[in-house]
């Protein structure tokens, strides 16, 4: 179950189209920082709230194989242990969860490993002790890899190595263009490459019982993977850039994908296979990201007036299209 961070892997992963066109968008958002109006600010704390709610109910649903609400993931993110009417085992799931974020939080800023493994013990994930060990190990080596280009980049360039919000600084004040490009690139693909290689560590020490086709088999074995949708935010963060976001379905496809290439440990098909179905997820929400720190309600309330007249009149001149006109 041993797992390298091969640099090979990485330049594959970051020259692939899918992780440039994120990349684009990633460079789009970082260009906003540093944030200096308070409006801004707040609808990126907004964001960051929304996200959690997003990332806690993706994971109940796939903890528990039921329908999880929106409303549900902010009851409980609100602080709530118990909603009427609704399953206690959602709850229960989506409380987890909340935990697993709460535990991992620092990870970003520190690089203790310790964070993550007590967040995939929030998660009450069914590992045995070699898999327990062979991602602590991983961990381990994926922050080895991390943290050694990022003193490297230091010493060369001057980048300092602080949250998300320093990188989008970085980005807005220091060089544009291909620069930003690439560097977005290549950590995307650094985060692309450890999720791979995590989901193979865990995959290695699947259980031969959840290797069926069917949909409970595929949910129980995305189901042991989720510290992974967990630990890639807070890798994305350690690495500068934006927070992404994998939906339930679609990390269940992620695993199916990889799955598709026959690799259960990792190896170059199921890395690209990873970063091909992910990426596109980052480019989306990076795009949103944007989008929800750029919001203005006055704005919005305007294009939401125009639109109602617009629709007004055309369902008028629907109305009266065929009515014939007067004869004099």
């Amino acid at each position: 179950m041993t797992f390298h961070m091969q640099d090979e892997l990485i330049v594959r992963a970051a020259i692939l189209p899918e992780v440039r066109e994120a990349a684009v968008e990633g460079v789009e958002l970082m260009s906003l920082w540093p944030l200096g109006d308070a409006k801004l600010m707040d609808n990126d704390s907004k964001y960051a709230e929304n996200l959690q709610v997003r990332i806690t109910r993706a994971i109940a649903a796939i903890m528990t194989g039921e329908e999880v609400t929106i409303p549900d993931a902010e009851f409980v993110y609100e602080g709530a242990d118990e909603i009427p009417g609704r399953p206690q085992g959602i709850v229960n799931a989506l409380m987890a969860a909340n935990d697993a974020c709460d535990t991992m939080a620092d990870y970003s800023q520190t690089g203790d490993t310790s964070l993550v493994m007590g967040g995939c013990g929030a998660l009450k994930v069914d590992w045995d002790g070699d898999t327990v060990n062979a991602v602590a190990q991983a961990i381990e080596e994926i922050e080895n890899v991390v943290f050694g280009g990022m003193a490297q980049q230091t010493e060369s360039d001057g980048e300092s190595q602080g949250s998300t919000a320093d990188a989008h600084s970085d980005s807005a004040t220091g060089s544009s263009g291909d620069g930003d490009l690439e560097a977005a690139a290549q950590r995307l693909a650094t985060v692309l490459t450890a999720i791979d290689g995590l989901l193979g560590v865990i995959r290695q020490g699947d259980d031969p019982s959840l290797q069926g086709d069917d949909a409970e088999s595929a949910r129980l074995r995305a189901r042991r993977a989720l510290p992974v949708m967990l630990y890639a935010n807070e890798l994305c963060e350690r690495v500068s850039i934006p927070r992404i976001f994998v939906p339930a379905q679609e990390f269940l496809d992620v695993i199916d994908a990889r799955d598709g290439t026959g690799a259960a440990g990792s190896n170059a098909d199921a890395n690209l296979a990873v970063a091909r179905a992910i990426a596109p997820l980052a480019a989306a929400e990076w795009a949103k990201h944007r989008e929800d720190v750029l919001w203005d309600p006055q704005e919005a309330k305007k294009k939401a007036k125009e639109e109602d007249e617009r629709k007004n009149k055309e369902a008028l001149a629907a109305k009266f299209a065929n009515v014939p006109e007067a004869r004099h």
